[in-house]
């Protein structure tokens, strides 16, 4: 006989949120002929159970009934789920306990998350839960989820839809349980923030029922009745299932279809309803939903305590400008006055006439002495005076002529007698009167001294020392005198 050892590997299922696990576990095999059985322990026949069982089973969801709850003091939970005809062991680990938000009861009805095993010690199939929750509110939150996403498809979740809600309301209608905390709550923060508003209760069942029927009427008494300003509907706390009256097609469209502006609080600040949803106005918490509807008179009492002073400050600052300005025109009209105004004028009068008093008086010194300068320039500049001042000049500038005409002309007569004595050292007349004659062209009066000057029968003229002769050229030869013939 041989056996072998196979190993298998089995992934999980796609649709699984959590990691891939991977499976592995052997199965004997015989390959002789001779068939003969593999004899197992306890042990090894538990342990490849559960490999199979684990092998085979995703993580699957059940919904059933608790029974047999045990807590012990580890934080382990061993419960069993059953329906009216099987039942199975089921472990719920510490930590996954610890993330429940459901307190597990016996008689609840659960969807148990998990995966199947089997415990190995005991041989005990069972299923380790992973999570549990209320098998009726997860229907309710499929149904919740549906509704929700309809109403919305329909545009009734739009803010455009939205109403504003009047800022100083002074009548508040407030559609909830007489007898709940919540219209405790309302009253409260009404009454401490602001206690002027009038409040008008519809009195409803919050829950069961009834309650979906009664909301939808007391919606519509006051849109009829038309009195209220804003609209608060809610309720307090509770589970899915508490709130499902605010989760109504029903109601959603009533409050869709309210003309009064309506604030929906229902439930703690972590619930939502379908009610929030439609409502012009969603607030966590019946209490925030009054403090919403509402300004804070503390609040309003300081912004108009501060405003007040802001305005004494205004009309204070007004009044001082507007008597700094009536002053100002009083003293203004004082001054316009007609008797001030004559005053002015006479006494302005005065100062213009000392004025000119005083500027006539150094006019009139000004000519005086404008005058006295100019009778000293004329007694300066008397023609006599300037007569006898020419006279005298005169007869010094003729002494002083003559003496100068007397030295030119003795200068003169001296240059005349020695230029004369030159002239006639060179005159030409000495030497015309020795015998000799200027020979000029009768025509042109120009001097020949040269036969090559003249031409036979041109008219010439000679001048003598004492007189001229007028000839022609008869003949006319080159001939040099000799000294003895000159």
């Amino acid at each position: 006989m041989c056996s072998s050892t196979v190993w298998v590997v089995k992934e999980k299922g796609a649709n699984e949120s959590d990691i891939f696990q991977y499976r592995v576990y052997h199965l004997h095999m015989t390959t002789d002929d001779n068939t003969s059985e593999y004899i197992y322990t306890p042990s090894e026949l538990n342990r490849e159970v559960r490999m199979h069982i684990e092998m085979g089973f995703p993580r699957i969801l059940l919904e059933a009934e608790i029974s047999n709850l045990s807590k012990p003091a580890s934080g382990h939970l061993y419960f069993t789920l059953k329906d009216d005809k099987a039942q199975i062991r089921c472990a719920l680990f510490r930590s996954s306990a610890s993330r429940l938000s459901i307190h597990p009861e016996n008689g609840m009805k659960v969807l148990a998350r998990g995966r199947i095993s089997l415990y190995e010690p005991r041989g005990d199939f069972q299923l380790i839960v992973d999570s549990l929750r209320d098998a009726g509110e997860g229907l309710l939150r499929r149904q919740f989820e549906e509704l929700k996403k309809k109403l919305e498809g329909e545009g009734l979740f739009n803010p455009s839809h939205k109403k504003p809600l009047p800022p100083y309301p002074l009548r508040i209608a407030v559609v909830t349980s007489p007898s709940g905390a919540a219209v405790r709550d309302i009253l409260h923060v009404l009454a401490r923030r602001w206690p002027v508003a009038k409040v008008r209760l519809y009195p409803v069942s919050v829950q069961g029922t009834e309650a979906p029927g009664d909301i939808l009427a007391a919606l519509q008494d006051a849109n009829e009745q038309n009195w209220a300003e804003i609209l608060i509907v809610g309720r307090g706390g509770g589970s899915l299932e508490d709130l499902l009256a605010f989760n109504g097609e029903a109601v959603a469209r009533a409050v869709f279809a309210s003309g009064i502006p309506v604030i929906s609080a229902v439930g703690h600040e972590t619930d939502f309803s379908i009610c929030d949803f439609v409502a012009d106005l969603r607030a966590p918490t019946p209490s925030a939903a009054a403090e919403l509807a509402t300004p804070d008179q503390a609040t309003l009492k300081e912004t108009f305590a501060r405003y007040e002073r802001q305005l004494h400050r205004l009309i204070r600052d007004r009044l001082q400008r507007d008597t700094q300005g009536l002053d100002h025109l009083s003293h203004r009209l004082q001054q316009r006055h007609p008797a001030t105004r004559l005053i002015e004028q006479t006494r302005h009068l005065d100062a213009l006439q000392k004025a000119l008093a005083r500027s006539f008086q150094r006019r009139l010194k000004e000519r005086e002495s404008l005058l006295a300068n100019l009778g000293t320039r004329l007694y300066n500049q008397h023609p006599g005076r300037y007569l006898n001042d020419l006279r005298i000049k005169v007869k010094n500038i003729r002494h002083s002529i003559d003496k100068q005409i007397n030295y030119i002309l003795d200068q003169r007569q001296q240059t005349l007698r020695d230029l004369a004595r030159t002239l006639n050292a060179v005159s030409p007349l000495n030497t015309i009167g020795r015998g000799y004659a200027v020979i000029t062209s009768a025509q042109t009066g120009k001097v020949i001294s040269s036969v090559s000057q003249t031409q036979p029968g041109e008219p010439i003229s000679t001048q003598l020392s004492d007189g001229r002769l007028l000839s022609a050229v008869d003949k006319i030869t080159s001939q040099t005198l000799d000294s003895d013939e000159s």
